[in-house]
Parts: C-alpha cells; structure tokens; sequence
C-alpha cells in the first residue's frame, strides 16, 4: 500500500497458506468476476525487472486487445539472450507470427538443454506474465483443474463481503499447490505468446542482477556490504548488512552469504547452484536450509 497509495486494503487479497500460482490466481479470478463479469485481466509476477515501461504499456495494450476479442490466455515470451537455467522457456509453432501460437511449455531446462533452446530459436523465455479475459480463464480452470473450482462455485456470494477471508482460510489448505504453468498452461489448446522486448528481467538469478547492478571499474558488484577489491573483476558479492568483504585475485565469481552459509563459486557455474544446495541438504541433514 505504501508503493501503490491509490490502491484501497480490500483490493488486497491475502493469501492464508502458500499454494504456488494456480490456486491464488483462481481466487482473484473468481474475486474479480463477482465485482466484473466480463474484466479482462492480467497477471504479473511482483519481483521482475522492467527498464523500458513505455513500450512495456503498449505491449499490454496490444495484448488486452488480442484477449478482448478471441477467447485465449496469452503470455509475454522475451527473446532469450544466453542458455539461462533459471527460468522456465515458451516454444512456439511460428514466430513470424505475433502473436503466435503456444507449442510446448518447459520448466527450468539444464544448461545443455537451456544451450538447445536458444539455438534452436524457437524457444523464449517464460516472463511469467499472463493476459485473459475472466470467462476465459474461468473456464480453464473448470476444465483443467475442477479440484480447484469446485471449491469456489456455489460461494462466490461470500466473495467481496465480511464472510470472505474465513471462506478462503477454510478452503485454501484443501487446495492443490500447483503452478499455473503445468495446471493449465501445458494443457489447454488456446494459448498464445507475445513476443516482447521491454527490458526484461526476474532478478531470479545471479546474472541477471549482476547485469542490471551498478558496478565500479572493475565491473565487481557489492550488494548490501562494503567491499573492497584487489586485483579482482567482475565479481557479485552479497553479504549481510554492515559485513565488509575483502576480495583478492578472483575473477567472474559469486562470493554470497546467506543464514550462516558462505557460498563462493564460479559465475559460469551458477546453473550448478541448485545442486550445491540439494547436496548440503542431504549431508547435513536440513541443517543449514
């Protein structure tokens, strides 16, 4: 409320327990459609970086036209510029089309695939952004995930009233905890992407925001600490607040300290991070999560 001061509390849905995307988009659908019967309405993750926001507007309005008049859900695919790990990737049947039809959804390749992907150029990155008209998405989640809906019909008179958020706490934990993406998004046949270019970044990865942080002459990034460098360049370093870090003779490295772990790897190695972390909690049973 403090970013957005126009936005009023009751605007804000607040979900009771973590579900992943699909549930808590069907309760704001289903929110929106008792106040809107026909909203058109688009999704939009609250981390990601957008640099260019006047073309970032025309694209949305673009796409509210394309879901305005054809019964579809459309995502906004960004042309991948390396084989990145972190994120999710949109193939699509012709990509002189735009916007073009969804051929398959993949989450998070490894490197070797991700590699795949990007020289194939028929794959884009997944922003994670969604546009539908409300009877569209509705009808999806109907159709691909009843579990979900069946909870909803009926008692959609209690959304907008005081009776509400006890609805959505009785009901929530019951919910499946699945994405958007493999609940409906790999499943209907009226998906459609958007090819975009806004300046576009999650910040999910330790690329991404090396590339998008301010750096000193020597291309090093100090996040959140005070660092200083020796004979060392383009580096990350991200520590606990009020931590000074001394780095000497490393290049291309993230130096990173989380929960009393102090992680220092390679950047090209990043894809492998998942790993590390997978390995530390089977060694150390949990300890260090």
């Amino acid at each position: 409320m403090e970013q957005i001061p126009d936005i009023k509390e009751e605007q804000i849905l607040l979900e009771p327990i973590r579900r992943n995307t699909a549930p808590c988009i069907a309760y704001a659908s289903y929110r929106i459609k008792s106040i809107c019967a026909d909203a058109n309405i688009l999704v939009v993750p609250s981390d990601h970086l957008i640099l260019q926001s006047d073309i970032y507007r025309e694209t949305l309005k673009e796409g509210f036209d394309f879901i305005s008049k054809n019964d579809s859900i459309l995502t906004l695919g960004i042309t991948p510029t390396r084989p990145e790990t972190a994120y999710g990737y949109i193939q699509v049947n012709d990509s002189g089309t735009n916007p073009t039809k969804v051929k398959t959804f993949t989450e998070k390749p490894n490197f070797e695939m991700a590699k795949v992907f990007v020289e194939s150029g028929e794959f884009y990155w997944n922003s994670g952004m969604f546009l539908f008209n409300i009877n569209t998405i509705t009808k999806s989640i109907e159709t691909y995930l009843p579990e979900i809906a069946t909870k909803f019909q009926g008692k959609e008179h209690l959304l907008g009233t005081d009776k509400e958020q006890d609805f959505i706490n009785d009901i929530y934990p019951t919910l499946p905890n699945i994405s958007i993406d493999y609940g409906i998004m790999e499943k209907a046949q009226n998906v459609y992407m958007m090819i975009s270019d806004f300046g576009w970044s999650d910040c999910g990865t330790w690329d991404s925001l090396y590339d998008f942080s301010p750096k000193d002459d020597n291309g090093n990034v100090a996040l959140n600490c005070t660092s200083q460098f020796y004979d060392s360049k383009n580096n990350i370093v991200a520590l606990n607040n009020g931590k000074l870090a001394v780095i000497q003779g490393l290049e291309n490295y993230i130096i990173a300290e989380s929960d009393g772990v102090l992680m220092i790897c390679k950047k090209d190695n990043e894809q492998k991070i998942r790993q590390y972390v997978k390995d530390i909690d089977v060694r150390f049973n949990g300890e260090f999560n």
